[in-house]
């Protein structure tokens, strides 16, 4: 059986969901990822940086903005080194800018993916997909990169069901 790692970052508090700026418990994106792991027992390790990003939603995304301008690498407050002993790493996370935020490259480019499949996952509320897969490509080189997953940030805490069937389907 393969085993399978879920690597992701979340946004809680204040986000866009459906045209309005509310308060999220969790994010999008942990939830994803905590179907992922209930669905086919994969193990979780979530991003953190060392800065924490504004609480404010608008400010959040100017900064954001700002980090891929720039190419930044936000200091994380623990980094993943081996991912030797899993087989599927699922890469989650939000659609900032077109892509995953900064955070989620300065994770990446300190871990070796070969002969790996890893499984772009990204929550939008409208982008789909974005340049997730393609941008994955560049980082988790010597991987075979799949085809993408998105799902709209409001839609997810509805949709374990559709979450759990794409893991089972593609990591199971």
């Amino acid at each position: 059986m393969a085993k399978n790692l879920v690597i992701y970052f979340s946004r809680k508090g204040q986000n866009y969901v459906d045209g309005d700026i509310v308060e999220l418990e969790k994010g999008n994106t942990q939830l994803v990822a905590e179907y992922i792991r209930d669905a086919v027992g994969a193990d979780l390790f979530e991003i953190e940086t060392v800065k924490e990003y504004p609480a404010d939603y608008i400010e959040c995304t100017e900064v954001a903005k700002q980090e891929q301008r720039d190419n930044a690498r936000p200091k994380l407050k623990a980094y993943l080194h081996d991912i030797k002993e899993y087989d599927n790493i699922v890469i989650a996370g939000p659609c900032w800018w077109g892509t995953y935020p900064c955070a989620v490259f300065a994770q990446l480019e300190k871990l070796h993916f070969r002969g790996k499949r890893v499984f772009p996952v990204m929550t939008h509320e409208g982008s789909g997909d974005a340049n997730s897969r393609s941008d994955l490509k560049k980082f988790c080189t010597h991987a075979k990169v799949e085809k993408a997953f998105a799902i709209q940030g409001s839609a997810v805490p509805h949709s374990e069901e559709k979450v759990a069937a794409w893991a089972k389907k593609h990591l199971g």
